[in-house]
């Protein structure tokens, strides 16, 4: 089974945090408008293809032409979108998260992670769940959380400059309002981090499987999480863009927390599309489980040269260009 989480946040509203939208009324479609995707091929809640105005499209693209060539069961998790999606999901919460440099980011954190804790156990006769996000400003809530543990991290961007000094900015100006460095995995969580990695966490607590992270510096943060509240991951799943990112310290990170972690080499330099080709510049980069869902397609015997070729395929419907 295959979840992805979608969520929004304040965090987002923050001017230079996120590249996920163009516009800024458009990020809190970005979540609903990547899982829509994911099952009609384009979004239903809002009349736009999911590409930038550069034509660099959505890391959803990835996980679509894998999920079709693998045939995994997809489920939407809603935890805190300002919008609700139009397709089938499990609604965990509908209020997003706060903006941390201001409030308390989830102060309704624990009816989520007794809602989670409660489908957890329900999902627990599957063997493995793997489980994707997208949460536009995501990373710097994780940022904000690996910080708040006490782990010397910085974290990856779907821009090619990664804005890593208005990150930090943030982190500290949330750190500075709740007072104290180190925290609990509880108190991070609650005032640092976003409905999508209580989620995970609750989950966690009821779930009886093996988990798998699909993601990037993002999923770090809730593998960090997960570690202290008692439930460790399997594996994190993610693309060899995340792992190449020099402003990011993904590998590093991983290993101070003791994760394991699998790297999709995906090429897209000898794509005929500019939008796809600039995935190898460092643009994008990971996001809606990408990773994860090639991670399962290899284990169903698909090569990734054929999810790539099913990726251009899907880019050219989509656009329009052959």
């Amino acid at each position: 089974m295959f979840i992805l989480v979608i969520s929004n946040t304040d965090v987002a509203s923050i001017p230079g945090i996120t590249v996920a939208g163009k516009e800024q009324d458009l990020i809190k479609y970005t979540p609903i408008a990547d899982a829509e995707f994911l099952f009609y091929g384009r979004p239903k809640s809002i009349d736009a293809i999911p590409v930038t105005p550069e034509g660099h499209p959505t890391p959803g693209i990835i996980t679509k032409a894998s999920k079709i060539l693998a045939n995994f069961p997809l489920l939407v998790v809603r935890s805190g979108t300002l919008i609700e999606p139009k397709i089938p999901f499990v609604n965990i919460t509908n209020i997003p998260g706060n903006n941390i440099a201001e409030k308390t980011a989830l102060p309704y954190l624990e009816k989520i992670l007794e809602n989670s804790e409660l489908f957890g156990h329900e999902m627990s006769f599957l063997n493995e769940i793997y489980i994707g996000e997208s949460v536009p400003g995501g990373t710097t809530t994780a940022q904000a959380v690996l910080t708040g543990l006490g782990y010397e991290s910085t974290v990856s961007s779907a821009s090619q400059i990664n804005p890593i000094d208005l990150k930090m900015k943030i982190v500290k100006k949330a750190i500075d309002r709740i007072g104290i460095k180190n925290l609990d995995w509880y108190t991070s969580l609650k005032e640092l981090g976003d409905p999508m990695m209580a989620f995970i966490v609750g989950f966690s607590h009821g779930y009886s499987g093996k988990i798998f992270l699909a993601g990037g510096t993002q999923m770090l943060a809730v593998a960090a999480l997960m570690k202290e509240s008692g439930k460790m991951p399997e594996k994190i799943l993610t693309t060899k863009y995340v792992i190449n990112d020099k402003s990011a310290t993904f590998e590093k990170t991983a290993k101070e927390i003791g994760i394991d972690y699998y790297k999709a080499n995906l090429d897209f330099s000898k794509s005929k599309y500019n939008g796809l080709k600039d995935y190898e510049k460092g643009i994008v980069k990971e996001g809606v489980g990408a990773g994860g869902s090639i991670y399962i397609a290899e284990k169903k015997g698909i090569n990734v040269n054929e999810i790539i070729q099913k990726v251009e395929e899907i880019y050219g419907n989509i656009t329009g260009k052959k």
